[in-house]
């Protein structure tokens, strides 16, 4: 079969591949590249979630793009506003016209003789094959056909519509209907308050709580900045801003654990009052960013909390009746519709099998070059965010370099690289030590990382910034071949 061929190959059309496009045409004008497809539509994840109130748990002006200001006056953005965003960028810069829509990647093939990747592709049913040098998978990091559901005694005996958030579509009617909203992460808390706005009632049921935080959806002093700057720099001194100020909680967080939860729950109390059990509902008993901390935009989830149109409960479910939940503690939660906000099945470069040079490499064995590329897996980059700040900042960095090292192999006539772990005193960790479930059922079937440079997960900008922006290209772990 006849192979069409493309220097650069982008699998995944949401914000990572986006974002690859662009810095490929800014940086690397000569070289053709294709952006490969599974679904009919840009976005990603902000195409694939349709469930009421979606929206950002970043601010965009560090989850935007760093090439095209966020200029909305909400900094905490809604879905639709996002696909606005991401649509015009899509055709201002003329990307459009590189996407091929409704191609499932299913296989890449690595041949260190010629120096290329035969990417295996199904379309409509049928084969179509590409080849190319090199490979950005931009294909996020979990399973979009199917969000993960534990198995609960007695699903089947409820009457009601059970309905997992990934699987939300725009027909749904829940208005007046008795709702049960199962989970308490980022999903959950965005869920609640809207449906709260047409249910009859709301209840979060959460095995343990999460840490949550409010703060308002407009950024004064961006949008003054907005009015009065040049829009280039007011965009730029505002993320800024953000990730400096964002640096700075998590790293307080993670060396002064107790003073940030006394603090957010004190945060919280004054939302709530005095008289709500607080301590019960609201504070976990890992420490803050062990787990992502969930945003309460203008604090719209304690609102409906205290006006009675939503409720929280912590317990376990012992079973499912035909008439809702029966919790361990003996409680019964009557509800009409219950939403298993449960969370998503992890799932590394869109469940595309890679062989090199005839063999599969065993993931469990490679290890993370900068979080950017896997040892001993030629010529390919992986679009891997941070899961202490917005996706978008690692991605930037992580295309950035993609263009840099294909500049540099250019210049030196190179076609093929590849990381290598050769130091045998290397102690190698697990991928992250983020502790979500999601990440946790998966981690022994990920790659590994090192506890020294440039194999060291840091989840720390400021340190990538110096280390993959202005870092030296060629190093001693840096194997490149194929002049």
């Amino acid at each position: 079969m006849d192979k069409t061929y493309f220097d650069v190959i982008i699998i995944g059309v949401g914000i990572s591949g986006i974002s690859a496009a662009r810095h490929l045409q800014i940086n690397c004008p000569n070289k053709t590249f294709a952006i490969l497809e599974g679904r009919q539509n840009i976005g990603g994840t902000w195409d694939l979630f349709k469930y009421p109130g979606v929206r950002s748990d970043s601010d965009m002006y560090t989850l935007g793009f760093r090439f095209r200001p966020w200029t909305s006056n909400k900094a905490i953005a809604d879905g639709p506003s996002i696909m606005t965003y991401l649509n015009e960028a899509v055709d201002e810069y003329h990307i459009r016209e590189k996407i091929r829509f409704g191609q499932k990647v299913k296989k890449a093939s690595w041949s260190s003789t010629e120096a290329l990747w035969t990417v295996d592709v199904e379309m409509d049913g049928q084969p179509v094959v590409y080849a190319c040098n090199f490979i950005s998978v931009c294909a996020g990091y979990y399973n979009y056909d199917a969000g993960y559901l534990p198995e609960f005694k007695g699903m089947e005996k409820f009457k009601g519509l059970i309905v997992h958030p990934q699987k939300w579509t725009g027909d749904l009617d829940y208005t007046g209907k008795r709702v049960v909203v199962i989970g308490s992460g980022a999903t959950a808390v965005t869920l609640v308050p809207e449906l709260a706005k047409k249910a009859a009632h709301v209840t979060m049921l959460q095995r343990s709580p999460t840490y949550v935080f409010s703060r308002p959806d407009v950024d004064k002093l961006a949008n003054w900045m907005n009015r009065n700057l040049p829009l280039q720099l007011a965009y730029t001194i505002t993320r800024w801003k953000n990730i400096l100020m964002g640096n700075l909680f998590y790293r307080v967080s993670r060396r002064h654990p107790k003073f940030i939860k006394n603090l957010l729950i004190k945060g919280i109390k004054k939302e709530l009052g005095d008289d709500y059990p607080v301590e019960k509902h609201f504070s976990p008993t890992y420490n803050p960013w062990d787990q992502r901390v969930c945003l309460v935009p203008n604090g719209d989830l304690f609102k409906a909390i205290k006006n009675g149109s939503a409720s929280v409960v912590t317990d376990r479910i012992s079973a499912f009746t035909d008439k809702g939940l029966q919790l361990e503690s003996g409680q019964v939660l009557e509800a009409d519709i219950i939403v298993t906000a449960t969370g998503l099945n992890l799932q590394m470069f869109g469940g595309i099998e890679l062989v090199v040079d005839g063999k599969k490499p065993d993931m469990t064995k490679t290890v993370s070059y900068k979080s950017i590329m896997l040892s001993d897996v030629p010529n390919m980059t992986m679009a891997f965010g941070y899961t202490n700040a917005s996706w978008t900042l690692k991605i930037d960095l992580t295309n950035q370099y993609m263009c840099r090292l294909l500049n540099y192999m250019d210049k030196k006539g190179y076609r093929q690289c590849t990381p290598r772990q050769k130091n045998p005193s290397l102690q190698l960790l697990p991928f992250t030590d983020f502790s979500p479930g999601y990440i946790q059922r998966q981690i022994n079937s990920l790659p590994k990382q090192g506890t020294k440079k440039p194999w060291l997960l840091k989840q720390n900008y400021l340190f990538d910034l110096m280390n993959i922006r202005h870092g030296e290209i060629e190093n001693d772990v840096l194997e490149f071949s194929g002049k």
